[in-house]
């Protein structure tokens, strides 16, 4: 039951997720780029260079034992989730530039995220005589990630009202799938959970933390504008946990690589929602204009 539950369900309920993506995406997301290079760049630069030496850091502090650390890296290799894109929303960033990070990210991530968790692999060491994601399973993670989104992509050029039509099934339907696989795959694997959620607790709230952080402040350091630095900060601090448990469970075959992205796709949401509500709304709370008190001595 649990090998049909990470080698099938995950797949596919991932698959459904990027099918969902690609139902919202066009061709003008990616030419959207183009407008906020500044901040395209700048978010991509902490997502890809920022983060996977965070992460290394935290790993080495924490010390944490050779697969508990490439599971680390490989969550810190993964793209932004959609997840992303309702927080912009709630805390008012710029959710068309997290649409098209998200897609610019879901595309950059068939090559990096192999490199990254292939270096990871090599420096920790974990498997005996296991080279990583060699080119075979590198084109899985290819399939896994892009073809469903392109799929989507052309469903939405060409059947437009369809892709609106479907759009909320499919998220529902996501959302239903991938509940009842990670249910199943964290009963079948409970006492292993239980072991591990201790030394990945704090470890990945931190990192949460310091992704969302960095996100916003090196934007505005830079001189980003903040309605676009808040969905940078969404983008980079929110990742796609499901696509590392994918990675992790059915294309390397390890449940325990897999956890502390599992770990840290429970946590995030009240991290980021913290986050949010803290340096966000408490901002422009503080932003807006006194009420004029009236004279009532005037009237």
């Amino acid at each position: 039951m649990d090998s049909a539950l990470t080698s099938i369900g995950l797949p596919i309920a991932l698959g459904i997720i990027m099918l969902g993506l690609g139902l919202s995406l066009t061709l003008q997301d990616f030419a959207r780029v183009a407008k906020h290079p500044r901040a395209v760049i700048i978010a991509l630069a902490c997502q890809l260079l920022l983060l996977p030496a965070l992460a290394f850091g935290l790993v080495l502090l924490f010390q944490l034992p050779p697969v508990l650390a490439v599971g680390m890296m490989m969550l810190a290799a993964s793209p932004g989730g959609t997840t992303a894109n309702l927080y912009s929303h709630l805390f008012r960033g710029d959710v068309a530039l997290n649409i098209s990070l998200t897609a610019v990210n879901s595309v950059v991530a068939v090559v990096t995220l192999p490199l990254i968790t292939n270096v990871a692999i090599w420096y920790f060491q974990p498997f005996d005589g296991q080279l990583g994601l060699q080119w075979s399973k590198t084109l899985e993670v290819f399939a896994i990630v892009l073809l469903p989104v392109i799929l989507g992509m052309l469903v939405r050029r060409f059947r437009p009202r369809f892709a609106d039509r479907m759009d909320k099934p499919v998220r529902i339907a996501s959302v239903i799938i991938l509940a009842v696989v990670i249910a199943g795959a964290v009963i079948a694997n409970w006492q292993l959970l239980i072991d591990n959620v201790a030394q990945l607790a704090l470890i990945t709230v931190l990192f949460c933390l310091l992704s969302l952080a960095v996100g916003y402040w090196v934007p505005r350091l830079l001189r980003v504008e903040r309605r676009q630095a808040i969905a940078a900060s969404f983008e980079i601090g929110i990742h796609n946990a499901t696509l590392a448990i994918v990675i992790a469970q059915s294309v390397l075959g390890s449940m325990e690589l897999s956890l502390p992205a599992a770990v840290y796709g429970v946590l995030m949401f009240f991290v980021a929602f913290a986050f949010g509500f803290a340096l966000f709304r408490r901002a422009d709370a503080s932003a807006e204009p006194a009420v004029p008190v009236t004279d009532a001595s005037a009237a």
